[in-house]
């Protein structure tokens, strides 16, 4: 028998990502229609066990479905990982009178979801990270907002790379996950483009093609670099001693988290964030809301946790395809 739920808290874990905001309002909102009251946890986990909590109405998230980061804040927190601060979570919910709880974030987000699950608070996740690394499901709120804020950036970098006929190496996040790098290559038009899941290390090809690209005529290099494989000012400086080409290492780094997010990440945050309310509100629990083949599906959260993801190797070949 579904499990009857009278609050629910949200809250917000890891790296925050653009949409998070949509989906926070959306879980208050719905949440508030079906008759539930709300509680914002503030700063994670971390805050959870802090009791930072606190009431949340529908004037709790006006004005915020257009802003970047987070209002509930975001962090990461060690002791939740141990079975002692998970029972403390738990014990705290129910001090709190928490029935259920919305976790927006990523895996390691997820774990903590499903331990609290098993301690009798109900919880639903929603895939927030702009690494696209989330297995179970092909979209996660912020990716869109992030690669657009790295193509617009790199356009930029292209710019000035061509006035001055330079290599430009350019380092998007992504840690261990390279779609970020992937999207930005195909939309910026890069001659190199170096994932985690894929590069073998070679720099010596590299080198190699530049200099055959400017024999044929072209002015400039664009690289893309994930965070992944790093190193990119080193890289820089030996491509340069190499080629003689003027070389520069750009590191986009954060800026690629923040910022208002786009359309796409609105939407599907807004019913990522309605779908796992509604979950709670019939009772359901240890489950995780994701976007698959077109439709908004809900999954077991271990049975999410045990799904794998790799870039799509047809993307890949169709990349090098484009390299010229």
């Amino acid at each position: 028998m579904a499990k009857k739920v009278k609050t629910i808290g949200v809250l917000t874990s890891g790296g925050d990502a653009p949409g998070m905001n949509a989906a926070i309002r959306a879980v208050v909102r719905t949440a508030i229609h079906e008759g539930l009251k709300v509680k914002g946890i503030m700063r994670g986990y971390a805050g959870l066990l802090q009791e930072e909590i606190v009431d949340m109405d529908s004037t709790s998230v006006s004005d915020i479905i257009h802003r970047g980061g987070t209002i509930l804040y975001t962090a990461r927190c060690q002791e939740f990982t141990t079975p002692e601060g998970q029972e403390l979570g738990a014990e705290i919910c129910r001090k709190h009178g928490i029935d259920g709880i919305v976790v927006i974030g990523g895996d390691g987000s997820y774990r903590g979801a499903g331990k609290l699950s098993a301690l009798g608070i109900n919880t639903v996740g929603v895939p927030g990270t702009i690494d696209l690394d989330i297995a179970c499901t092909d979209y996660t709120i912020g990716f869109d907002t992030a690669v657009n804020t790295a193509m617009e950036a790199i356009d930029k970098v292209r710019d000035t790379s061509t006035s001055h006929e330079r290599c430009s190496i350019i380092e998007v996040m992504g840690r261990r996950a390279g779609y970020i790098a992937l999207w930005c290559g195909f939309a910026n038009g890069a001659e190199e483009i170096l994932l985690p899941e894929r590069y073998d290390g070679d720099e010596q090809a590299i080198i190699n093609r530049i200099i055959e690209n400017r024999k044929r005529g072209k002015k400039h290099n664009i690289i893309i670099n994930a965070e992944g494989i790093g190193h990119s000012a080193s890289m820089a400086r030996r491509i340069e001693a190499a080629t003689g080409i003027e070389t520069r290492a750009t590191i986009l780094g954060h800026m690629q988290r923040g910022g208002s997010p786009t359309c796409k990440d609105r939407v599907y945050a807004s019913i990522m964030g309605a779908k796992a309310a509604l979950l709670l509100a019939e009772g359901k629990s240890n489950r995780v809301v994701a976007y698959r083949n077109g439709q908004y599906v809900d999954l077991d959260i271990q049975e999410a946790l045990n799904m794998t993801k790799d870039i799509p190797e047809d993307q890949y070949e169709i990349s090098k395809m484009l390299i010229r």
